[in-house]
């Protein structure tokens, strides 16, 4: 359990503090948490009888941890895959919920494993994993950064307010890109070159 603390404290540090952007589809949130998840679950932080952003100023990073390892690891059976791909699924699940599983089983999928895109680890799912780490157990944890990679690129191409997440002002990479490889070897990473071009027609 005490890795599965230290990636969930990181994924809370990574996350950062209270931000309400307009852009991000998340709305109000702080160290990762939702006014949507703080709902969802029924945490009134602040004692008012109200759940609302002032809840979701009053999370702490101990809190957020928590809510992350259980409802975002254990619930969704992330401990039940291959310890190589166990913190960027986590990670991703808490970035983007149920298409941080969508993600693997389009991988899986690709691979030859017959799996339900339905953003569920069940007994198929579990089987495909295994199998699929078998088969690259060097390469499994990179190819899935390499498909949430894609998958940030393809929110840009399809929403232009998400393009900010994905590049910089600068033209360099955003957090949403950086955040995909840190779970990718260097090997893999792209350079500003083949970021810039990736992104090139959206202008």
């Amino acid at each position: 359990m005490d890795r599965i603390k230290a990636i969930a404290e990181a994924i809370v540090a990574r996350e950062g503090g209270f931000v309400d952007d307009p852009d991000d589809p998340g709305g109000a949130t702080k160290f990762g948490i939702t006014l949507a998840t703080l709902r969802r679950l029924g945490l009134d932080l602040t004692g008012d009888r109200r759940i609302d952003r002032a809840d979701v100023r009053a999370m702490s990073r101990a809190r957020a941890r928590d809510i992350f390892i259980r409802d975002y690891y254990l619930r969704p059976q992330i401990d039940k895959l291959p310890e190589a791909i166990q913190a960027s699924v986590f990670d991703m699940t808490v970035n983007s919920g149920a298409n941080g599983v969508k993600i693997l089983q389009r991988l899986f999928n690709d691979m030859g494993h017959r799996v339900s895109v339905d953003g569920v680890i069940g007994p198929r799912t579990i089987r495909a994993a295994v199998l699929a780490y078998d088969e690259a157990p060097a390469h499994l944890a990179d190819a899935y950064g390499i498909a949430r990679r894609n998958y940030y690129y393809a929110l840009g191409d399809r929403r232009r307010r998400l393009r900010k997440f994905a590049r910089q002002k600068d033209g360099g990479k955003g957090g949403w890109i950086k955040r995909a490889e840190e779970f990718v070897s260097e090997r893999f990473h792209l350079s500003r070159a083949e970021h810039a071009a990736r992104v090139a027609k959206w202008g």
